[in-house]
């Protein structure tokens, strides 16, 4: 009757050894792989075995003395309703844990060979079992030895088994991989550090943080006779160490990855023979934190290679242990030494009366056909002083080498045109002139018809300086429909911003967008305000920013999706200028989120964010002025003002938002079109700011003007040339959206040029 017991009893042994599964515990939400174990011993016998854990745990650098007695509570659960989702893992081996053997002799492994094999006869057990090998790390099960690269330890505590979860001392593993470690007493945790992850592991709960995020072990961490106690596959997880399971000599064998990891790179992209300093900058790690105290170098490494060509170079480093990380390699392609670009221009002649325009021509080139930044010195349309004049030209290019060429003209006592006439007769569209500010408001202004398109605006402006994430505006449109955007990112974080539009009816929608201008996120909002201007007006043009897109009903999406494509850093802005047109009413939402959410999921809980009192929005009907002159313009001086609110009234909208009025001061985002049926010959069409800085552009018979080529229009004496026409009247056409970020009013000037002689 003994023996069939005791058969019985091995059967069942035997069963439950490929029967228990270890877990590995990972972050909420993940899927984790796992590894099966078989167990040494019945679980039940493990339990029986397993001593309670102790509380409070001394310092993890002292030892319990011997025959200390400790006090055994049982370690306190989990809460059940942990707010992190405990990982789905199977059972981990139930390993039985065995009195403590006598210190096994130390090992030295055999220089000989890269694997020193080891075999050790266990008491428990009695066989035989291979215990090495090189970067390997074996944990004997029913017992305390370890043997890490064939050289035998003695962990202060044997692997053991609680509740179907293996566990093993974390001071012996973090000891054996050569990561740091601490014993916060105060708050019973061991802070185990490697890289840049800082673990917490804390007596008595399920939960470890790395770098404050929580991840879920199948059990909880415990403290036994000075030792605290980790669930085996929670610890080799946290350290990214693999793993596998030898069933047959009872052992779990982890596979440390001491070596050390080198890279390199090399600066600048671009190296030429004889004139590049090489730079190579280098970066290299050992997963456990040893020294990197080497560096070797091979191949064909240089600070600057005389001949073009291709080099390879290697590199790996040496760390403190005496391993030394894969070889990497690099090959650099030397090229031709860059050659200087050639300065020069010529003139139309060699001798030129005061004030007669001077015609330069650069002829300037660089051998490698590069784009030349030039730069001129004393140039200018024509020249007032008699006598040799010297004209300077360098060109530069983009490695820095730069060639100057310089000529001598020569002028006469004679004088053909005055300096103004010059300036009026000979300034290129987009340079600037100077007339007297104070005498152009006293100028006549333009008698005009004035007619409406039915565009309706979106004016979101306000908040300007965005402070938190929200909706910063939202209304419900139909048909024709115009978006002028302009916010700052004032958060910490990077910024999106997104256009939403949403079909809250019974039918699908098509949402047609025409013509559309994006620019930013630059610091600067007089930049963007300009440059999304000149894109607006660049799609006009070339019609390449038509699309379309069927919104069907109860569905949200991002719309002018290059905008979805841009995250602004903190202070930066970004500017929209937008046509597009709808067949059923959609309602639109311009919000801002952090970069890496999702805006359409967020959107029913975003909070509506208010006006910041001194920016502007709303929605005005009408934003395209039409405005036509019939009569002859330029045979004397006139004006054309346009966002004074007098001449020119302001839009009167409504803030969906609030249901207050609004009046678009300025006029921003209206679109005025400009017709001038008649315009004398020899008319010069300038633009001049009256209510301060100002920077934009223009469309002129199709043709884009800057406001100015250079620098702002900063002072109401400035005026950029915009058109001139020539020996016979004609038609112009100006299209003109103010920028924004500048500043309103500002006039169109109209002025008889001087005859030409």
């Amino acid at each position: 009757m003994n023996l069939k017991k005791l058969i019985l009893v091995t059967a069942l042994a035997v069963t439950q050894t490929a029967a228990a599964v270890p877990a590995i515990a990972a972050p909420a939400g993940a899927q984790v792989a796992t590894d099966t174990v078989a167990a040494a011993v019945n679980n039940t016998q493990a339990e029986a075995a397993q001593p309670e854990p102790t509380d409070p745990l001394p310092p993890l650098t002292s030892q319990t003395p011997a025959g200390t007695t400790l006090a055994t509570p049982t370690p306190t659960p989990a809460p059940a309703a942990t707010p992190v989702p405990a990982a789905t893992d199977a059972a981990v081996p139930a390993v039985t844990p065995v009195p403590t053997d006598a210190a096994i002799p130390s090992v030295t492994p055999d220089p000989a060979s890269a694997q020193t094999i080891t075999t050790q006869s266990l008491p428990s057990s009695g066989q035989s079992v291979n215990a090495t090998g090189a970067g390997q790390l074996i944990l004997m099960m029913n017992s305390n030895k370890m043997f890490r690269n064939g050289v035998p330890y003695t962990a202060n505590q044997p692997m053991a088994v609680k509740n179907g979860v293996s566990y093993v001392s974390i001071r012996a593993m973090v000891e054996m991989v050569g990561v740091s470690y601490t014993y916060d007493a105060k708050t019973k945790e061991v802070i185990v550090t490697k890289g840049g992850s800082i673990m917490r592991f804390k007596t008595d709960s399920k939960i470890y943080t790395v770098n404050g995020s929580p991840v879920t072990m199948k059990g909880p961490a415990y403290q036994f006779k000075g030792t605290f106690m980790v669930p085996l596959t929670s610890i080799t997880y946290a350290l990214s160490i693999p793993y596998t399971v030898d069933n047959v000599q009872k052992r779990v064998i982890l596979s440390l990855n001491t070596k050390p990891t080198a890279s390199f790179s090399v600066q600048p992209t671009e190296i030429y023979a004889g004139q590049t300093v090489v730079n190579y900058v280098t970066s290299s790690s050992s997963p456990n934190g040893t020294a990197i105290v080497d560096e070797i170098w091979g191949g064909n490494k240089l600070d600057m290679y005389d001949q073009p060509g291709f080099y390879t170079v290697t590199y790996a480093v040496r760390d403190a242990n005496g391993l030394v990380s894969d070889t990497v390699s690099k090959t650099i392609q030397v090229l031709q030494p860059n050659q200087p670009p050639v300065a020069q221009f010529t003139t139309d002649k060699d001798e030129y009366k005061m004030g007669e325009p001077v015609v330069l021509t650069d002829t300037s080139y660089d051998p490698e056909y590069e784009e030349l930044t030039a730069t001129w010195s004393n140039r200018a349309l024509a020249y007032f002083n008699p006598g040799p004049t010297s004209i300077q030209l360098t060109v530069t290019d983009k490695h820095g080498l730069s060639s100057t060429f310089e000529k001598t003209i020569n002028i006469t006592s004679e004088t053909l045109y005055t300096q103004d006439e010059v300036a009026k007769l000979f300034t290129v569209p987009g340079d600037v002139l100077t007339f007297d500010g104070g005498l152009i408001p006293g100028l006549p202004n333009l008698n005009y018809n004035l007619s409406s398109d039915s565009y309706t605006l979106i004016r979101s402006n306000s908040p300007e300086t965005v402070n938190t994430e929200g909706v910063l505006y939202r209304e419900t449109a139909f048909g024709k429909t115009r978006f002028l955007v302009h916010h700052m990112n004032n958060m910490s974080t990077r910024q999106k911003l997104y256009v939403i539009a949403t079909n809250n009816g019974i039918y699908p929608a098509t949402i047609t967008t025409d013509y559309v201008g994006i620019a930013g996120p630059v610091t600067s909002p007089e930049y963007t305000g300009r440059i999304s201007i000149q894109k607006y007006y660049q799609s006009m043009i070339t019609g390449l920013s038509k699309t379309s897109i069927i919104l069907q009903p109860g569905q949200s999406i991002p719309i002018m999706t290059d905008l979805n494509k841009i995250a602004m850093k903190p202070k930066e802005v970004l500017s929209l200028s937008a046509d597009l047109t709808s067949d059923y009413p959609i309602q639109y939402n311009v919000v801002m989120v952090e970069e890496t959410k999702d805006p359409v999921a967020l959107l029913p809980t975003l909070p509506v964010l208010d006006r910041d009192g001194v920016h502007n929005r709303g929605t005005y009907p009408d934003s395209t002025r039409i405005i036509n002159v019939t009569d002859v313009v330029g045979t004397t001086q006139s004006k054309l003002i346009l966002g004074d609110n007098r001449n020119d009234l302001n839009l009167v909208g409504i803030d969906p938002m609030t249901g207050t009025e609004a009046s678009n001061s300025g006029n921003f985002g209206v679109l005025y079109k400009i017709v001038l049926d008649r315009v004398a010959a020899n008319t010069l069409i300038t633009f001049n700011p009256r209510g301060g800085n100002y920077l934009g552009s223009v469309l002129v018979n199709g043709t884009i003007v800057n406001l100015p080529n250079k620098g702002s229009l900063s002072s109401s004496d400035m005026n950029a040339v915009v058109f001139r026409t020539g020996e016979y009247e004609g038609p112009v056409e100006i299209t003109f959206s103010v920028a924004s970020g500048s500043n309103l009013p500002v006039n169109f000037v109209f002025t008889p040029l001087p005859a030409k002689k």
